[in-house]
């Protein structure tokens, strides 16, 4: 799993090891560098695929009103851009050109 700094404690990490769970977190002021990871890429990878769900598929706005309505809309959505980026790469164009997709 990755986390932030606050993932860390002793009594934390044991539980995650009793899950079988490996915490992945960028390292403490007051921590070694040693064995932790340089993060920041995947940060940025999750912060831009969070934006795009909530701004390009409107998730903030989805309108459901139960929870399998709100599954059923998360995945048409994600299809739909999943469809949207696998013909942009067919056509040879920018993968998030999305302009002639939107109504």
């Amino acid at each position: 799993m990755i986390g932030d700094k606050g993932y860390a404690g002793r009594d934390f990490e044991a539980a995650a090891h009793d899950l079988g769970a490996h915490i992945m977190r960028p390292r403490r002021k007051d921590e070694n560098q040693a064995g932790r990871p340089h993060l920041a890429p995947i940060r940025q990878r999750i912060e831009s695929i969070f934006w795009t769900m909530k701004d390009i598929l409107t998730l903030e706005r989805h309108g459901a009103r139960t929870l399998p309505g709100l599954r059923e809309r998360l995945l048409a959505r994600s299809l739909t851009l999943a469809a949207c980026v696998t013909l942009n790469h067919q056509l040879g164009r920018p993968s998030r050109a999305l302009v002639d997709y939107i109504a």
